[in-house]
């Protein structure tokens, strides 16, 4: 499958979506699962091939461990092996081998673990050895690099002899992240002090547990998007709560002046359409991976929008900074950058194209972001399985939703 072509279709019918899993939620689990000794019950466990790449290297024999296109996978499973009595090699994709993870490998080796690169100084692929005495039990990490790197040393914190105290310095970036891998680690019975930019994790044992994971806010965020650009119809999104673990369940609040209201049911969470302001500014810097599902709604609806905290951004599946002005460029609208702000301005004409192929830059979130704008226009999406990465039935359930999607 090269390529998928959406139908325009504007005006939609109710629909009920099961999303899946989050697969940040999963792959925390599973880790925490594994430095348990592997004997608890996850329920709704992510499809996603993020995920399943986890699953699988965790019960994997094999010295070399691929991780794929994974980054989670591989900040995870570094500190992880780190820990470990095993001796293993880490690996990925060509762009997960440029990706990097310097900062987390200093860390892990301030800590007394043995790990080496194999090729270029910083980045994938790395070979870790066994563990040896633990050097420190203090260490101070950059707040505003990814907070993979810090989920990552705080599950493997009370498996060390002395605990660890990340000091997390200067301004501190994805804090719900950070949120959500103190409370999976929690679930399986280990208590950690999080005040201001300190991080304690005493030396403890998880204990093995039954955890259920919930439905992706992340995946949410394409309906929200659906619901601002179409018209006609509820969105249903099945077991959706509004309490979460997850930071991008903001995604509704940031909604609401794009055009779109929430009502929390027994059954889910119900998208509405409302009215939508002009101009807007949107602070990205603790849910990077929303940026592009909203930056679309606001090209296409001609929102002026001011965006803050995408740094990030740029080391993520692509330079998804750069694919966006590409991809959006597409539609006439620009993304200009100034001194850390990037300032979306729409085309004055944004409804007059009638059809866009779409270059996804092996990234899942492009792909899904650009879908939603069948709504409009007809939507070509090159190398379209990248969605498999998060949402591996999002093609699936566009036509559940009435939209006509051609595979070929």
């Amino acid at each position: 499958m090269n390529t998928v072509r959406i139908e325009k279709k504007a005006e939609l019918g109710d629909v009920i979506i099961t999303l899946p899993a989050s697969k940040s939620i999963a792959n925390r689990a599973l880790i925490i699962d594994a430095l348990s000794g592997g004997h608890s019950t996850i329920e709704n466990l992510s499809e996603a091939r993020d995920t399943q790449t986890m699953k699988r290297l965790l019960n994997s024999g094999d010295h070399v461990l691929d991780v794929l296109d994974a980054g989670t996978t591989m900040r995870f499973l570094t500190a992880y092996l780190a820990v470990s009595e095993k001796s293993n090699v880490l690996t990925g994709t060509e762009r997960m081998r440029q990706r990097p993870i310097k900062v987390l490998v200093e860390a892990l080796l301030e800590l007394g673990a043995n790990i080496s690169y194999l090729e270029d100084a910083g980045f994938p692929p790395i070979k870790i050895d066994a563990f040896g005495e633990q050097r420190s039990n203090r260490l101070q990490v950059r707040g505003d690099i990814s907070s993979q790197y810090i989920s990552a040393l705080l599950m493997i914190a009370p498996t060390l002899p002395r605990g660890l105290t990340l000091e997390l310095t200067g301004k501190v970036g994805s804090k719900p992240y950070i949120a959500m891998t103190l409370s999976v680690m929690e679930s399986f019975g280990v208590k950690a002090n999080w005040e201001d930019n300190w991080v304690e994790v005493p030396p403890q044992a998880y204990q093995p547990t039954h955890y259920y994971v919930e439905p992706d806010w992340s995946a949410a965020s394409y309906w929200y998007s659906i619901a601002a650009l179409s018209t006609g119809g509820d969105i249903t999104l099945r077991d959706l709560k509004e309490v979460s673990l997850q930071g991008d369940s903001v995604i509704a609040n940031l909604m609401k002046p794009l055009g779109v209201a929430t009502t929390f049911t027994d059954e889910g969470a119900v998208l509405h359409r409302t009215k939508h302001v002009e101009h807007t500014s949107i602070d990205f810097t603790h849910c990077p991976d929303l940026a592009q599902t909203i930056a679309v709604v606001c090209a296409v609806k001609g929102i002026t929008c001011e965006m803050t905290g995408l740094e990030s951004l740029r080391i993520k599946e692509t330079d998804r900074i750069a694919a966006l002005q590409n991809e959006l460029g597409k539609l006439g609208s620009k993304i200009v950058e100034d001194e850390g702000k990037w300032q979306l301005m729409p085309s004055n004409n944004p409804m007059d194209y009638q059809e866009i192929t779409v270059k996804t830059y092996e990234d899942h979130r492009m792909a899904m972001a650009f879908g939603p704008l069948a709504t409009h226009m007809d939507v070509s999406i090159l190398d379209p399985a990248v969605v498999n990465k998060s949402y591996p039935g999002y093609w699936k359930d566009l036509q559940r939703a009435s939209f006509n999607v051609q595979e070929s």
